[in-house]
């Protein structure tokens, strides 16, 4: 089965908003239990975070999660988000990004292998 694009596409993005000199930022979809963020800061299930290297360390885009540390209202938090809930990411300063759909489907089967499946068997004859 072939892995998701989004990650790539996150790693990516990033870099060339900061090989830009823009700043990052995240859409979250903050409605899954396993997504660690400052609940105070969400709005209608959803958070914007800046993930630039001024405001965030440890930044990890992982393939699964995305990981860092952060400062809100001065006191640090660690943040969790599974990649499936970042649902954009773009640059402050001219909102040019990339947008993912909220329900990305999981990618189905190669048809070269389910070509291959029911290609026909050769058999040695001796």
């Amino acid at each position: 089965m072939a892995t998701s694009k989004r990650p790539y596409l996150l790693r990516a993005i990033n870099e060339w908003i900061l090989d830009n000199l823009m700043t990052p930022h995240i859409l979250v979809d903050t409605v899954a239990d396993d997504v660690v963020v400052p609940k105070q800061y969400i709005e209608n299930g959803r958070i914007v975070l800046n993930i630039s290297p001024n405001a965030v360390k440890d930044l990890v885009i992982g393939n699964d999660l995305l990981l860092c540390s952060a400062r809100f209202g001065g006191k640090p938090c660690n943040i969790s988000v599974p990649i499936r809930n970042v649902l954009a990411i773009y640059a402050k300063e001219n909102g040019m990004g990339i947008v993912f759909p909220e329900e990305e489907a999981e990618p189905g089967p190669d048809p070269a292998i389910n070509r291959l499946e029911k290609a026909p068997k050769l058999k040695l004859v001796k």
